[in-house]
């Protein structure tokens, strides 16, 4: 395959060729579990309780405040899902601090 650039043809970069060595963005950056972020949310409304995603996203100490209220209310399967979000914030704030 090639492509124009000012007129030549020029191969493509070998970067876009098919390849098995494939990582998922999302583990190799560290993003947010995004489908726990949304369980979390869901199983908060259920008790009558707002979370904001996005300042979970973006504002730490809001998020591990959120966090506590959870595991402080008697659904064990809504601090299962805060524990597993606690330690991914707590990977990722040990990621920052390096």
């Amino acid at each position: 395959m090639t492509a124009v650039r000012s007129g030549l043809a020029e191969p493509l970069p070998a970067s876009l060729e098919v390849s098995d060595e494939f990582e998922s963005p999302a583990a190799a950056a560290g993003y947010c579990p995004t489908e726990l972020l949304g369980t979390f949310t869901l199983l908060m409304a259920g008790h009558g309780r707002c979370v904001s995603t996005a300042m979970m996203l973006g504002d730490r100490e809001y998020a591990l405040w959120q966090l506590a209220r959870a595991q402080g209310m008697a659904d064990a399967q809504l601090q299962a899902v805060a524990g597993r979000l606690f330690a991914w914030l707590d990977e990722a704030g040990a990621r920052q601090s390096r």
